[in-house]
């Protein structure tokens, strides 16, 4: 099976900076795309930012120019670095990570980890 092990979450406040990560572990083949959700209360889950195997990113809009999202690929982590916080950037945020495993395909969730921006 796959396991991810989200750290970095927490209290800051609005202008602030968070570096979130995400660490799979398990009987895996090969990561394909890595990437990071969140959903805020009363809200669905929403993609924030996601990263392909060859480096290619891609963000909401609401985050764009203030979220960066990398992947070591040597470590099977990913990361998002979240600058210029707001308090509409409060939310559980998970990461998602599309393995392949020896029985084909697989999408992994993290536990989630909660931020929250506010004076």
């Amino acid at each position: 099976q796959v396991q991810l092990v989200e750290s970095g979450g927490g209290l800051v406040q609005p202008g602030g900076s968070l570096t979130l990560s995400c660490a799979a572990s398990g009987s895996i083949l090969r990561i394909n795309t890595m990437g990071w959700y969140r959903q805020a209360p009363g809200k669905q889950r929403e993609l924030v930012a996601s990263i392909s195997r060859g480096g290619i990113t891609n963000y909401a809009d609401s985050v764009k120019d203030r979220f960066t999202i990398s992947r070591d690929n040597a470590k099977n982590t990913v990361y998002l670095q979240m600058n210029s916080l707001k308090p509409e950037d409060t939310a559980v945020y998970y990461c998602n990570i599309n393995v392949l495993i020896i029985g084909g395909p697989y999408d992994a969730w993290g536990q989630g980890t909660q931020v929250t921006v506010s004076s």
